[in-house]
């Protein structure tokens, strides 16, 4: 079990999880500028939780498609490796539903320029036949694939399936829907907590 999987499955609640979090920021204020923020389909409407969190982490960048309504892996994958490759230094991802997906595909010959992925409830890649696009080996990056027990647009088995075969630390949220507005997500302390946690993980 790698660190930040250790640190993950010894992590018995939230408030532990703010608590490890707050110690990190103390130790060193991460550089927002680093964070990518990666909608899903149809974006992130402001009472999204991932547009809480941009607001929450002044000058970090929100990744926006030319067309957010059509699930093009391609041309999602397109932008958002645009976006890792005019940063200065290696970027966070924090990614939602097929958003994900988008994020695991840019990924794949650019694992020196991302520091860690944040990937939470993506979408079945089965759903999109997207699935061969995929990696398919462990990637070399650290990453939390977070997900939901009742989540419309991937089963917890497939979820974990995935994270198993990419080598993702993954973590089960219960029953919490597709983690958005529909589910009540929009301000969501514990997804700032997730991506210190695993800033501090990858840093210490």
């Amino acid at each position: 079990m790698n660190a930040l999987a250790h640190s993950l499955a010894h992590t018995t609640s939230f408030h532990a999880l703010h608590a490890l979090a707050a110690r990190a920021i103390a130790r060193a204020e991460p550089d927002n500028a680093n964070v990518l923020i990666v909608p899903g389909l149809r974006g992130s409407g402001e009472a999204h939780w991932q547009s809480w969190l941009h607001a929450q982490l002044p000058g970090s960048q929100r990744v926006e498609q030319a067309d957010n309504s059509t699930p093009d892996l391609a041309a999602w994958s397109d932008r958002l490796g645009a976006a890792i490759d005019a940063a200065h230094e290696p970027v966070w991802i924090v990614a939602h539903s097929f958003g994900s997906l988008a994020s695991l595909h840019a990924s794949v010959g650019r694992e020196e320029r991302i520091a860690g992925l944040l990937l939470v409830a993506p979408a079945d890649p089965d759903k999109f036949g997207v699935r061969e696009h995929l990696p398919t080996q462990m990637l070399d990056i650290p990453a939390i694939l977070v997900a939901s027990s009742n989540d419309p647009w991937m089963t917890l088995d497939k979820a974990r399936g995935l994270a198993r075969q990419l080598g993702l630390s993954f973590l089960n949220l219960g029953a919490v829907g597709h983690v958005n507005t529909d589910s009540g997500h929009g301000p969501w302390p514990q997804g700032l907590a997730l991506l210190r946690r695993l800033q501090a993980a990858v840093t210490a």
